[in-house]
């Protein structure tokens, strides 16, 4: 092995994709063993959060459900999984913050916390901090283990967002499960299909380059 190749090898073997972006600044802080500069960090964050906004507003009513389909639980997954658990815990923390404060970017161009959905964000939130846990790991550089890690995020949002929703509508549990989960499975899936394709292409592409 080269020299010029182990610290490439040392770098990507507890990183993220955000780590790698092509930054020269980046690049040698991480190197040295540094984290990424405070400047980066806060774009990062500002991003993921302005990522998350973006994919909530492609959002389709569901008939009978009080919970739109929309972009933004694969967006914070994605987010979560690109930047880490720290960054991304803090991109969607910025999110919900700023969406109770009044900015209008939650699905449907909603904002505030009275809404029974409120509980996925409040899941997406911690869905971000594990998958981001995973991806430090490994957890989306192979296509099973991405599988693994969406899966396992899901389940998290779905864990929070499910009672909340029967908490707050006066549902019962199984027709929260009726009404925020069953009718989301097959978009999940299909979202999960993309991640397993572009997340572990994306390390693979950076593999070539490095």
């Amino acid at each position: 092995m080269s020299t010029a190749a182990a610290p490439a090898r040392t770098l990507r073997a507890g990183a993220v994709l955000a780590d790698l972006l092509p930054s020269p600044k980046l690049s040698a802080s991480l190197e040295q063993g540094g984290a990424p500069t405070r400047t980066r960090d806060i774009a990062l964050v500002v991003g993921g959060a302005a990522l998350t906004g973006l994919a909530a507003q492609l959002s389709v009513p569901v008939p009978g459900s009080p919970v739109p389909v929309s972009g933004q639980t694969f967006a914070a997954l994605l987010v979560g999984t690109a930047l880490g658990a720290r960054r991304g815990f803090l991109a969607l923390a910025l999110y919900a913050v700023a969406g109770m404060a009044g900015v209008p970017w939650f699905a449907q161009a909603t904002s505030g916390y009275g809404m029974p959905s409120f509980g996925y964000i409040l899941g997406m939130l911690l869905a971000a901090t594990v998958v981001g846990a995973l991806a430090r790991r490994g957890a989306d550089r192979s296509v099973l283990r991405t599988a693994g890690a969406m899966a396992l995020g899901s389940a998290v949002i779905y864990a929070v967002g499910v009672p909340y929703l029967a908490l707050a509508t006066g549902m019962t549990l199984g027709q929260a499960v009726a009404a925020g989960l069953t009718p989301f499975l097959i978009g999940d899936a299909l979202k999960a299909a993309l991640a397993m394709g572009a997340l572990p292409a994306a390390w693979k592409l950076l593999d070539r380059k490095g």
